[in-house]
Parts: structure tokens; C-alpha cells; sequence
């Protein structure tokens, strides 16, 4: 055997591309790109998680229905406490607040009781601030507090307790309304200021006996003047 048959064979180095067929892999799945939005790989499974989605929504337990609706119930009642927060409420106003939410309809009453107990509904407070609000500062009369009262939902029979609290001053009231207002209009003749105090006090809420009587005295406060005469 002549010399060279007796060395040993060096390994071989194969360049790249040149492996033989039984090294390379077969179907190789591609590298996947962070930046693709479109994640080839990924839709299989978000289908399966959706199914299985719904194959637990189909088949709820009682004790994750339990779970779910006292998150609801939790969720609804932060959103009723967040309005209370901005303002008085009704409890018809705080029924149409929980309606709007998730909660179960049968637990509606159950959470305007509570909030009954803990004061956080106080319709009596709020039939009071409307008394204030609108007759002491806007000089509403019995009339336009009643239906300020109403628009709010509150009960009707609180509305009439309310009313019947009302000082025994609306005539006075009415008076002083009406003569602040005229001096307002004292470039107008009296025909037309005469039409726009009627007007003026009819919407505000006083009956008509208390708007002629509130409308005589503020136009006698006027000592009767027709000298500056504009028509409107």
C-alpha cells in the first residue's frame, strides 16, 4: 500500500450550501419578525383561545355566575356613588343611573335601599335644596318649586310635605321679585311694562291673585310716571 493509503483522511469541511441532502432540514418554518402584524403563527392559537372562550361561556358555573354578578354589582354601584359624588339625587334619578350599568335589574332596589340607609339618598335633603335653590335664590313661587320637584322624580307626597314647609311669604316675595324687575324696564311705557311683569312672575310660579297684586305695587313703586314712553 504505498504511503499515502496509510494517512489518515482528513476531516471535511463542507462550504455552505454543499451538505449533503440527509443534513439539511426539511420545510424549515421561517424565523419569526417581531415587526410582522400580521404573526402567521399566532392566529392558530388566538382561534383556539376564543373557542375556548366560548365553550366557558356556555358552560358557566353557579359559582362563577355568582362572581360575575357581584362585579356587576360592585361596578354599578361605584358608578351611582361617583354621580352622588357631583350631585343630589332622587332615588327615581339613581334608578335610571343603575339601569344604565350592568347590574342585575332585580338588585336595582336592593342598592337604592342600601344607599337610603347610608344617606347617601336623601330625598328630604334634596326636596330642601331645591326650596332654597329656586325660591329663596331664583324666587320661584309654590308652583315652579312643585315642578322643579317633579321633573327631579321625587315622591309626591314629600313634594306636598315640602310645600306646606314653605314660609307663608310668597306674596311679599312676589313683591319685592316684581319691583327689582321693574326698575329694569323703566324705559318702557306702562302698558308693556305691566305685560312683561305679568309674564315674568306667571313663570316663575305664582298664581295669578299674587302676580296682579305683586304687579300693582311694583308699578306704583314707579309713582305712576308714563313721561318716558317706548312702545315694544
Amino acid at each position: 500500500m504505498p504511503a499515502a493509503s496509510a494517512e489518515r483522511l482528513a476531516p471535511v469541511a463542507y462550504l455552505g450550501g454543499a451538505a449533503p441532502a440527509s443534513l439539511v432540514p426539511v420545510d424549515p418554518a421561517p424565523a419569526l419578525d417581531p415587526s410582522d402584524s400580521e404573526a402567521p403563527y399566532a392566529a392558530p392559537f388566538a382561534v383556539a383561545v376564543a373557542d375556548v372562550d366560548v365553550d366557558v361561556d356556555e358552560e358557566e358555573t353557579p359559582e362563577s355566575a355568582a362572581v360575575r354578578s357581584a362585579a356587576d354589582r360592585e361596578r354599578a354601584e361605584a358608578v351611582l356613588l361617583q354621580r352622588l359624588r357631583a350631585r343630589s339625587l332622587s332615588m327615581s334619578e339613581a334608578r335610571a343611573v343603575l339601569a344604565g350599568t350592568e347590574i342585575d335589574p332585580h338588585e336595582i332596589e336592593e342598592v337604592i335601599e342600601r344607599f337610603t340607609e347610608l344617606a347617601y339618598i336623601d330625598e328630604g335633603r334634596l326636596a330642601d335644596q331645591i326650596v332654597h335653590s329656586h325660591h329663596e335664590r331664583k324666587g320661584l313661587g309654590r308652583s315652579g318649586v312643585q315642578a322643579e320637584m317633579r321633573r327631579r322624580g321625587i315622591d309626591p307626597e314629600l313634594i306636598l310635605e315640602k310645600l306646606d314647609e314653605m314660609p307663608d311669604d310668597e306674596t311679599e316675595r312676589a313683591i319685592e321679585i316684581a319691583c327689582k324687575r321693574v326698575g329694569q324696564l323703566g324705559r318702557l311705557d306702562d302698558q308693556t311694562i305691566d305685560r312683561r311683569l305679568n309674564a315674568f312672575l306667571m313663570r316663575k310660579g305664582y298664581n295669578s291673585s299674587i302676580v296682579r297684586v305683586a304687579v300693582k305695587a311694583a308699578m306704583d313703586s314707579r309713582g305712576g310716571s308714563t313721561s318716558r314712553v317706548r312702545f315694544q
